[in-house]
């Protein structure tokens, strides 16, 4: 199998990582490949430091507009079949898309593969990886709605079922590729999971995306779970183990959501009993001594509890601590 991969780059005021992501793709052993960067307006030194790549890559730049609009810009620019999104602060194993190539090979009508991510926690010098591996089975609307299917760079999009669904939102804020995703399931695309990974997703900053504006972060998430769960009631796809999911999904955000605004974390809870009036929450969020609460007192005193329980060891911890 031998198809052109475009290593696509947004960049914006990346100056302390930009070079070890274009260094990454630049490295990868898929003889096929282009790289193409696009700096979004950066005012640091971003531009200084892709300059230094001359002819090795093509890029550009222009007045801030926006990850997703700058997204689209690549996804025009690219020649290749196969992309490979990469963001600034992140990089790939020289091995990720020849792994993943090879892998398509034996499922050549998938329009998206996607594999493990890895987390690197990184904060002052020191440094923490964590492989987030995609539980099974691998129904892709149970893994939209559980928030399993992967961060952008971790999987190969092919260009054409992009371009199929519109391209990037480009007023989408956040939550960017799992409002993409949900698109590219509606249209039908052809999803395919593979145990190989290779990207790495950095985790350094407060004030990334996904991280500066959680309850933006909720509303938009729960957007997304909501037109899920009406397209596949729609069509007649709403499977239990569907359901099950999206309605996880929701409580674990309310869980969330309770430490800011607990009328909103109410009022998500009420949408999941209209929803799914059998649910009963699982997983990490709901320990068994968590689970007994909800079922005796249901949620808000559940989450009353789970308060009590934290504080109660916080000041534990600060006694032994203090006595230590």
């Amino acid at each position: 199998m031998s198809s052109l991969v475009s290593i696509l780059i947004p960049c914006y005021n990346a100056e302390r990582w930009i070079d070890q992501a274009i260094e990454s793709a630049l490295a990868q052993t898929w003889p096929e490949k282009e790289v193409i960067v696009i700096d979004d307006g950066s005012t640091d030194s971003s531009v200084d430091v892709i300059k230094t790549f001359d002819d090795r890559i093509r890029w550009e730049t222009g007045p801030n507009r926006g990850g997703n609009v700058v997204r689209n810009r690549l996804l025009e620019q690219a020649d290749g079949d196969w992309l490979q999104y990469l963001d600034a602060d992140d990089y790939l194993l020289p091995n990720k898309i020849a792994s993943q190539m090879r892998f398509l090979a034996t499922a050549p009508q998938t329009d998206i593969v996607y594999g493990p991510v890895t987390l690197e926690h990184r904060y002052d010098d020191v440094v923490r990886r964590e492989q987030l591996t995609i539980p099974a089975p691998h129904d892709e609307w149970v893994l939209l709605a559980r928030w399993f299917l992967p961060q952008t760079g971790a999987a190969l999009w092919r260009k054409v079922a992009i371009e199929d669904v519109g391209g990037w939102k480009p007023d989408q804020p956040c939550c960017q590729e799992h409002e993409l995703y949900l698109r590219l399931l509606i249209a039908g695309k052809r999803f395919t999971h593979c145990v190989l990974g290779g990207a790495i997703y950095r985790q350094w900053s407060d004030q990334t995306v996904c991280k500066r504006d959680l309850r933006e972060v909720h509303r938009r998430r729960l957007k997304i779970e909501q037109e899920a769960e009406d397209y596949l009631k729609k069509v007649g796809q709403l499977t239990p183990a569907r359901l099950s999911a999206i309605n996880q999904g929701r409580f674990e955000i309310a869980r969330i959501a309770w430490r800011y605004d607990q009328a909103l974390a109410q009022g998500i809870m009420a949408t999941v009993q209209r929803s799914h009036p059998e649910f009963i929450p699982v997983g990490n969020a709901a320990p068994w001594h968590y689970q007994l609460a909800w079922r005796l007192l249901g949620f808000p005193r559940a989450q009353q509890l789970a308060d009590w329980r934290r504080r109660w060891f916080a000041r534990h911890d600060a006694v032994v601590g203090a006595d230590g």
